[in-house]
């Protein structure tokens, strides 16, 4: 089944560039440390999902490029047509001359209406070259204008004309710091509207990744590219293919529908995060070896302590005492700034993988008390390695990871509405104060809905 990827304002195109650039390069790649039939339906199955054939040759990304301005999305057909080794479509693009200014109600209620016909337009046309859709994937930024208010329009406009396919955004959480001085409104508004009409967000947290950069790829100059890399592998790390299922050998079809199966069991929860290990410099790659117990060990304290990365783990926060009545777990997580999981998902690639003990990520206590582990804790695997990486690991986890942050964004924004800052920009656009209240009511709501659960 077919995924089409919808690219967003300047940081979903980039970032799109970015991924469908690394699952080309994975699925192309001879150093897969598998056998040639097996290289071969891995590479098939990649390009069912993510690719088309065109008559020449070259591989077509099952994408729509959106942005309000025309640069970088000239940009980005340009980097992907001048690789020769795949291209995004001819008439696969809508730009306008004119951007959002970094407002979301003018992404929201003015490009939104106006293009609506013409984007929902290209994005049926792309569905139509699908034999079988599995869904769609929408990358974009939660903070600016296009991508944040147009992103959650859109959104809205595929939940309503295809109800029957799944929707998962992946959004990108901006910098603490600030990028621009309203991107906590942009970033509520866009969020509330998300859980209201995709299926399941993935996150990628700015500050976490820049972390990942400067600290494993021993990056000193980081650029947006740099973030996008990374962002890039991790997402391949997740929708590249992997078996059905324990000592099956043929890939999953249904990528999308699969992990939404696994790790949103409930529409109250949709947030869910990705971890990664090892991630490393390409020069540091080969000079390394990993076994699977070293490797799990710490993707497991990584999910427990909410550690984005293996440098800097926090090794005493430890799994409440299985058996301890509700209450005596809840002060004792809230004690260790213990993550509770709702459901994990771990992906495992490459060598010896059959080998690889996943015990520790069934114990009852990392998880909420309404899921057994057996439903909570599943795991994906394929011989096949993984962007030259002998051995990797990847969590995809729903879990209280973004309680923090989204609290803080929350917390920022309504400090700044209590005394009416900028509301002016929004209301001139058709977003009313009741709006604004409304996005603090749900997102209050996801937020005590994930920090007490035990």
């Amino acid at each position: 089944m077919s995924i089409v990827t919808v690219q967003l304002g300047q940081c979903g195109n980039q970032i799109g560039f970015e991924v469908f650039d690394t699952l080309f390069s994975d699925s192309h790649d001879f150093q897969g440390l598998c056998s040639k039939k097996e290289n071969e339906a891995y590479q098939a199955s990649c390009q069912e999902r993510f690719f088309r054939e065109e008559e020449n040759g070259v591989p077509v990304a099952r994408a729509v490029l959106i942005d309000m301005e025309p640069k970088v999305i000239n940009q980005t057909l340009t980097k992907a047509s001048q690789s020769g080794r795949w291209k995004y479509g001819q008439h696969a693009c809508f730009c306008q001359k004119q951007g959002s200014g970094n407002n979301w109600a003018y992404g929201y209620s003015v490009h939104g209406p106006r293009h609506k016909e013409s984007i929902m337009n290209l994005i049926q046309k792309e569905v139509e070259k699908c034999d079988s859709l599995s869904g769609f994937f929408i990358i974009m930024s939660i903070a600016g204008g296009t991508g944040s208010g147009l992103g959650a329009f859109i959104t809205q406009d595929l939940q309503d004309q295809y109800s029957n396919s799944l929707r998962m955004n992946q959004i990108i959480w901006p910098y603490g710091t600030g990028e621009v001085i309203v991107q906590n409104y942009n970033s509520i508004m866009t969020l509330s509207h998300l859980y209201r009409s995709s299926d399941a967000l993935l996150v990628h947290e700015n500050d976490a990744v820049h972390k990942i950069c400067a600290k494993l790829l021993n990056i000193k100059q980081i650029s947006f590219s740099d973030i996008n890399q990374v962002l890039a592998h991790q997402l391949g790390s997740v929708f590249q293919p992997t078996y059905s299922e324990e000592g099956a050998f043929h890939y999953r079809r249904n990528p999308l529908g699969d992990l939404m199966e696994d790790l949103v069991p409930h529409p109250e929860f949709k947030m869910l995060g990705i971890r990664n290990i090892p991630q490393m410099s390409e020069n540091s790659l080969a000079y390394s070896t990993f076994t699977w117990t070293g490797l799990l060990k710490h993707l497991r304290q990584m999910l427990i302590s909410n550690a984005k990365m293996e440098e800097g783990i926090d090794w005493q926060v430890r799994p409440p005492i299985s058996g301890l009545p509700a209450i005596g777990k809840m002060s004792l997580k809230k004690e260790l700034h213990f993550n509770t999981s709702i459901a994990n998902l771990v992906i495992l690639r490459g060598k010896e993988v059959q080998n690889a003990d996943l015990e520790g990520f069934k114990d009852p206590a990392l998880y909420t008390s309404w899921l057994q582990p057996d439903i909570a804790f599943n795991v994906w695997k394929t011989q096949r390695a993984f962007n030259r990486y002998e051995k990797s690991a990847a969590l995809v986890s729903n879990s209280q990871f973004l309680v923090k942050p989204l609290d803080m964004i929350v917390g920022k924004a309504w400090n700044m509405f209590a005394s009416k800052a900028y509301v002016h920009q929004y209301t001139k656009f058709g977003i009313e104060e009741e709006d604004f209240l409304d996005s603090f009511t749900l997102l209050e709501q996801v937020v005590s809905s994930y920090s007490n659960i035990f």
